[in-house]
């Protein structure tokens, strides 16, 4: 077998057919659009069916991806169901929102009718990267009957605490991003193949009532209601069945697999599984190695919804790719490193230690650091974080953080003694940090690195924490300055091989745009080390464990749908100083150019263009752009949209001023502006 290995329809263990197009009746009388692919003969012998229900448009946005998983599935006894949510895709109506009841009345209603269909026995699991890993961990707390087990991929179960919106009580720019890809996305009209002459009435409707989501992200700045609900840690002991929790360590989302493994109640059976990848499926995973995801699949599947013993229940539940160490790097398509496992978590094999902080570093005895360390101040530029990447990596380079070196002459940093001998962590360091700030608003970031033998140095994990919410994101309060507080900064799970003569260096700063919008103005932070700390969650090497781990298989595809390309891909990120007018700008270009899906004849193009600036050291300077350009071409039918986003700011308001340009042809159809003011609320 290859590294890699595609099965055609008809050389997968059941051979496989699809149905192109359907459509799902729901009681108000919209119709979902569908696509299916299922063993030949299931209408006579049913099988179990797995729902993906997400809003990228089944039809082209995602049918190569689709077209390399779901009829594999299929082909290991399975009936694989696409779904566009309600105004998405062909669907009917308008999407005004990310994870509103709406879309979860309606999934449970699909959950329904897929449970009632001949070809289906009556069970469903459900599957899902990123929004369809979201709303199957929110459909399975709503408990539906025929709902079996999940798989949820890139996800979260707090959408306040941990998603693209806020991180740690502060403003992230991914929100900003997120919203304007949103924005594109729902301004995209229905295939006229699949609904007919309705579709430019359907298309308008969406141009004129999906939204400004950006708005309403904003307005809810603190721990409301609005981020509660969807959020299953509200009442993790809802979700009943079991759960497959997926992510990587370069995507934003690996922290809700461990809090699914330690949160779910006794009996329900689960799963763990981090990687080194990004925001992408593990068996397509970046940076590599991927892995054999779909084999998981069916093994998941065919445990929990066919009652199979497979061997699943006496495996680890926790399974981590322990990084090596490695130099910073700007196209990183490997990370080294190895499988571990944990029987279960919170594990009893990872040990706490405390590292001290003083004058000299980090201490290993926290007991060695001095008493009398002096208080060691600084404010930070705004080019703190130029070079921290994404907050969720989507294409695993240029997206990564760089050399911290090029971050750390605006940071307080405290570098350990030389390791005599690696030491490895799994598990969320945390930092307690004894600080005081000379405004009533103000954030830390803080990183954790690796400081190689040649000074190059990598970020291992980081965490953010607006300090006005020290004691509370749903009720925060400002800050005394001068006033000391005792602070406790959570970093990102992460699991990391420290090497024999690298040392550990902690990294804290006021700011770290672009990742997080920064304070309303230049903050002085002071942190007394001798009442600091860093914990770190120590795991000993368990070679003989490790060696007994069942091997993953290399990655297994179906065939995908024959694509061209048209024009290429362009990928970019750039930072461009100006000296005269002191402004910086960080240019993200993501140009998937132009392709042809040539069973159906149809032309996509996506582009998108972010813009992150600041004039020096003036926090109300910082601004956001993104523009965005979706286009769908076949024979004389051409439609495209263009979307422009802009976020900017001054100390107690947010201003978001917004596009939408939608055109048929070269006549324009529709076009709508925003130009709205939001306060600023501790933020």
């Amino acid at each position: 077998m290859t590294a890699e290995t595609t099965f055609g329809w008809d050389e997968l263990p059941q051979p496989v057919e699809e149905v192109e197009h359907f459509t799902i009746p729901l009681a108000d009388g919209t119709h979902l659009a569908a696509r299916r692919w299922q063993p030949i003969g299931a209408d006579a012998a049913p099988v179990p069916a797995i729902l993906e229900y997400i809003p990228y448009r089944k039809r082209d946005k995602t049918a190569y991806r689709d077209g390399l998983s779901h009829p594999y599935v299929a082909g290991h006894g399975y009936v694989t169901v696409r779904v566009d949510l309600r105004g998405s895709g062909d669907s009917d109506g308008v999407l005004t929102d990310e994870y509103l009841q709406q879309e979860l009345d309606d999934g449970l209603e699909v959950i329904a009718w897929l449970a009632r269909q001949p070809w289906c026995d009556g069970t469903v699991g459900m599957i899902g990267k990123s929004w369809g890993g979201f709303n199957g961990l929110q459909l399975a707390a709503l408990q539906p009957e025929p709902l079996g087990a999940i798989i949820t991929v890139c996800s979260t179960d707090d959408r306040y605490a941990d998603d693209v919106h806020y991180m740690g009580g502060c403003l992230l720019s991914d929100n900003l991003s997120w919203a304007a890809a949103m924005f594109a996305n729902t301004s995209s009209p229905p295939d006229p193949e699949l609904v007919g002459d309705r579709w430019k009435e359907m298309w308008l409707e969406r141009l004129h009532g999906s939204g400004m989501w950006l708005t309403t992200w904003l307005r809810h700045q603190h721990r409301d209601d609005y981020w509660k609900h969807g959020s299953v840690c509200e009442d993790i002991g809802a979700v009943q069945i079991p759960v497959m929790a997926v992510s990587g360590w370069a995507d934003g989302y690996s922290n809700s697999v461990f809090r699914l493994l330690s949160d779910l109640h006794d009996g329900v059976p689960r799963r763990g599984l981090v990687g080194p990848w990004s925001h992408k499926y593990p068996h397509l995973g970046v940076p590599g190695p991927a892995i054999g995801f779909l084999q998981e699949c069916v093994r998941w599947w065919d445990r929990w919804l066919k009652g199979v013993d497979n061997g699943l229940d006496d495996e680890p539940q926790l399974l981590a790719w322990m990084q090596d160490p490695i130099g910073p790097s700007l196209d990183l398509r490997h990370r080294p490193g190895r499988w571990v496992s944990e029987p279960v978590w919170p594990s009893t094999g990872v040990e706490e230690r405390q590292l001290g902080l003083g004058d000299a570093g980090l201490f290993a005895n926290i007991d060695d650091a001095p008493n009398d360390a002096r208080p060691r101040s600084t404010t930070s530029p705004l080019s703190l974080g130029l070079y921290a990447g994404k907050w969720a990596s989507f294409t695993a380079t240029p997206d990564l953080p760089i050399d911290q070196r090029e971050e750390d002459g605006g940071s307080l940093n405290f570098d350990s003694t030389v390791l005599g001998e690696p030491l490895e962590i799994l598990g969320a360091p945390v930092v307690e940090l004894d600080l005081e700030v000379d405004r009533p608003i103000a954030m830390v970031a803080v990183r954790l690195s690796d400081r190689l033998p040649d000074g190059r140095t990598t970020r291992v994990t980081y965490g953010l924490l607006n300090l006005t919410h020290r004691d509370s994101h749903e009720h925060p309060e400002p800050l005394v300055p001068g006033q000391r507080y005792c602070v406790q900064v959570q970093l990102n799970e992460v699991a990391h091989h420290f090497g024999a003569g690298h040392r550990l260096r902690l990294q804290v700063s006021s700011s770290y745009w672009p990742v997080a919008w920064p304070s309303p103005t230049p903050v002085r932070l002071t942190v007394h080390p001798a009442n600091s700390r860093l914990i770190l969650p120590v795991r000993p090497a368990r070679p003989d464990e490790e060696a007994a781990l069942r091997p993953f298989g290399p990655p297994e595809f179906s065939e995908p749908p024959s694509t061209t390309q048209l024009a290429p891909r362009d990928y970019g990120w750039k930072v461009v100083r100006d000296l005269v007018t002191a402004e910086t700008v960080v240019e993200i270009l993501k140009d998937e150019g132009a392709y042809r899906l040539d069973g159906i004849g149809k032309e996509v193009h996506s582009s998108t263009e972010e813009r992150y600036s600041f004039v020096y050291d003036n926090p109300t300077s910082v601004r956001g752009e993104v523009h965005a350009e979706r286009a769908f071409v076949r024979g004389e039918w051409s439609v495209r949209t263009i979307t422009r986003t802009v976020l900017t700011c001054d100390a107690t308001n947010f201003r978001v001023r917004a596009t939408l340009d939608a055109y048929e042809g070269e006549t324009r159809v529709a076009a709508q502006s925003w130009d709205e003011t939001i306060p600023r609320r501790l933020l």
